[in-house]
């Protein structure tokens, strides 16, 4: 009788018996399944020797090319944002300018209208100087020349039928009493000297009414139409410069 091992030896072999095996494939008898080896794959082709040099070279002219591209265009984005400032710099210049010489326009215009007004004011006055002593005078050389004034100022109370009293300066009433009492001369006209009232003018009295054609007063009355306010009797130390130039 066989012992138990030597019949498990007759159907396995123990793995640490097994030396080198190779695997077999079964095929068809005839060989017609026999296999092509596989090709081995194809070693990589190891690239060409690189030259340094030449690659620096190129690197460095791409730096170059970069660099110089950048620069142009940094330098024509400064050149445009410098224009820009520029522009904005004397736009604004250009405003204040205007504002200023807009400014000095207006104070002109105001500084010549006050010119103006104080020419016309000083022409004004000028004028009634002249005309003040152009008055003077024509009465000095014309007494004849106040009877208009004392006829218009009867003829404003005699024609209501009141009667009225005539103040004359005793000059004028010397000079010019005649032919006033030949024109106005009637039982509602008294003729009075009277030396309060200034050569060259006349007062009318009538039942309390009374018509002042002072030289005063009628001047007053005509520069006052002008906007202006001027006694016709000059203050006397006018008077005395006047005189002296005229001596």
């Amino acid at each position: 009788m066989m012992h138990s091992s030597s019949r498990s030896y007759s159907r396995f072999i123990p793995s640490e018996e097994v030396g080198d095996f190779t695997q077999w494939k079964f095929g068809a008898v005839d060989g017609s399944d026999l296999l092509e080896p596989e090709p081995a794959e194809a070693v990589a082709e190891l690239p060409p020797e690189v030259d340094e040099a030449a690659q620096q070279a190129l690197v460095q002219q791409a730096c170059d090319d970069a660099y110089a591209e950048g620069f142009a265009q940094a330098q024509a984005e400064t050149a445009l944002e410098w224009q820009r400032r520029m522009d904005a710099y004397i736009a604004q210049q250009g405003a204040e300018t205007a504002q200023r010489l807009k400014g000095v326009e207006q104070a002109f215009d105001a500084s010549l209208i006050d010119m103006q007004q104080q020419m016309a004011q000083q022409l004004l006055e000028l004028a009634c100087d002249i005309a003040r002593q152009v008055v003077r005078q024509e009465l000095s050389v014309n007494p004849s020349a106040l009877q208009p004034v004392v006829r218009e100022a009867v003829n404003m109370l005699v024609t209501e039928g009141r009667p009225a009293m005539v103040r004359l300066n005793p000059a004028d009433m010397q000079a010019i009493e005649q032919p006033l009492r030949e024109d106005l001369d009637g039982p509602g006209v008294k003729w009075v000297a009277d030396a309060a009232v200034a050569p060259g003018g006349c007062v009318v009295e009538s039942a309390g009414t009374v018509v002042d054609g002072s030289l005063d007063k009628r001047w007053q009355r005509a520069i006052a139409a002008l906007g202006l306010q001027s006694p016709w009797q000059e203050p006397e130390s006018q008077q005395e410069k006047e005189g002296g130039d005229e001596r």
